[in-house]
């Protein structure tokens, strides 16, 4: 892919996986439309990446509110008239007590930001790909989607049903020039990951996963997991009857 003048529109793109990706995009001359809540974060991420190479504008809003992403897409658009990729990437761990406990506006909200908020951004999205003819459609989701894991019963919820909501919009957009990608990565080393005290199997360096994200989305793959060890557990545990699914995942304690 050339990626020198693709238009590129980011959520969560203040920090972790999509600051990394925004960076990565910019040194290959990408135009970047970069959306998350922290401001100042935002508009230093953007300057960062003009230096880089690439153009960036920085759109402040909350991917939960579909009025401010829909604006932020057409300020983007008015500028830059088309768009190539949209990369939904905003997202939350919910790793506390709260939503351990199950406590409902808890579970809301990592629902609300880690789908809401990409069904969200492709609501805004799409109509600009399908009048256009083209474009790219790519969900950051997880391998915690694959099936329910401990103490974490709203992220592994909210990361399944973005993989399934990307995988029906793939099969409605298929023949019109829309390619869907979903990646679905493992542990990496971010913001989000910092805090826990337990070792997470298989982490990855930031600096070593942004090149996978990035060829995932050059070869427009229609799934992309890993790492590698980590994806081929994960899927043999997808096919696991319960009883071993359970004496095995129930285990795990690196959401602690």
């Amino acid at each position: 892919m050339n990626w020198h003048h693709k238009t590129v529109f980011l959520t969560g793109a203040s920090s972790g996986i999509g600051e990394g990706l925004a960076l990565a995009m910019a040194k290959k001359g990408a135009v970047l439309g970069l959306v998350a809540r922290r401001e100042e974060l935002l508009r230093e991420l953007a300057e960062k990446c003009e230096k880089a190479g690439g153009i960036a504008r920085a759109y402040p809003a909350d991917v939960t509110d579909p009025s401010a992403i829909e604006e932020a897409f057409q300020a983007f658009i008015h500028e830059f008239s088309t768009i190539d990729i949209l990369i939904a990437n905003a997202g939350i761990g919910g790793n506390d007590e709260s939503t351990r406990t199950y406590h409902p506006p808890s579970v809301k909200k990592v629902v609300d930001v880690n789908l809401m908020g990409a069904v969200n951004a492709v609501h805004s999205v799409l109509p600009k790909m399908l009048e256009q003819g083209h474009g790219q459609l790519v969900a950051i989701s997880s391998l915690a989607g694959f099936r329910g894991l401990p103490r974490s019963a709203a992220y592994s919820a909210s990361k399944a049903a973005l993989t399934t909501f990307f995988e029906s919009v793939r099969l409605d957009v298929k023949n019109k020039g829309i390619d869907v990608t979903i990646i679905q990565p493992g542990f990496i080393r971010t913001p989000l990951t910092a805090a826990r005290a337990n070792k997470m199997p298989f982490l990855m360096e930031l600096d070593d996963a942004i090149p996978l994200f990035v060829k995932a989305i050059e070869k427009r793959k229609k799934f992309a997991a890993f790492p590698w060890q980590l994806a081929t557990i994960v899927r043999a545990g997808k096919f696991m009857p319960a009883w071993m699914y359970d004496r095995i995942a129930g285990r795990a304690r690196y959401r602690e």
